[in-house]
């Protein structure tokens, strides 16, 4: 039985922090393992990924066969698809595009290093780049255009982990740092209270 893999190039995860007498402190978690590599090389999944094997188009599979070639090939034009490793039994919903980290939708475009039409006669052969796990990976493969099988392996993206990993070590520091601004302010606002209830105190004594 097929088992879907989850793998999203912006996975964000988001927890909120506050407290009566503090802002709310809202800190955005990374979304990169911190050893990106050893992941990669000791996880199950990445080893049987990693090595060459069988792939399968699994869109629109309750469509003829002329249909469903018709609409990969206009699907990996466009830049994505649905493909399927068939041993391990894992799908990705792929994207195929140049610039794929880029925040601006007109630099994602599918171009022939991605997408390539015309490097065997009947195949195409495909590129992706994706975050997969918590880890930076590329996805090669080449699908046959009648049959809509072939051949696919992952890799791990030295470059593209290498700038993950920036990003990983500024945002924990970000975090530590408004997680002990936060923790001064939670402070600040108990001391206060405490003078508070001390000067009350004191008054009723007084009035006493």
């Amino acid at each position: 039985m097929n088992r879907r893999v989850e793998c999203s190039m912006l996975p964000f995860l988001t927890n909120v922090f506050c407290c009566e007498g503090a802002p709310l402190t809202r800190f955005t978690m990374p979304r990169v393992v911190p050893d990106q590599r050893e992941k990669f090389d000791n996880d199950e999944l990445f080893r049987k990924l990693s090595r060459e094997s069988e792939i399968r188009y699994t869109g629109y599979r309750d469509r003829p066969l002329e249909e469903r070639q018709l609409r990969f090939q206009t699907e990996v034009r466009e830049g994505h698809a649905d493909i399927a490793f068939v041993g391990p039994g894992s799908n990705l919903s792929l994207q195929f595009m140049s610039n794929a980290w880029s925040d601006n939708p007109d630099d994602r475009v599918p171009t022939r290093e991605f997408v390539d039409f015309d490097r065997e006669p009947g195949k195409v052969h495909l590129k992706s780049q994706l975050i997969m796990n918590g880890v930076c990976v590329i996805w090669r493969g080449w699908i046959d255009l009648q049959r809509l099988d072939g051949t696919g392996c992952m890799e791990f993206d030295e470059e593209r982990a290498q700038v993950e990993d920036a990003t990983l070590r500024e945002q924990i520091a970000q975090y530590n740092s408004r997680l002990r601004d936060f923790e001064e302010r939670q402070q600040q606002y108990r001391d206060s209270q405490a003078r508070q209830a001390e000067a009350e105190a004191e008054a009723m004594v007084f009035w006493r």
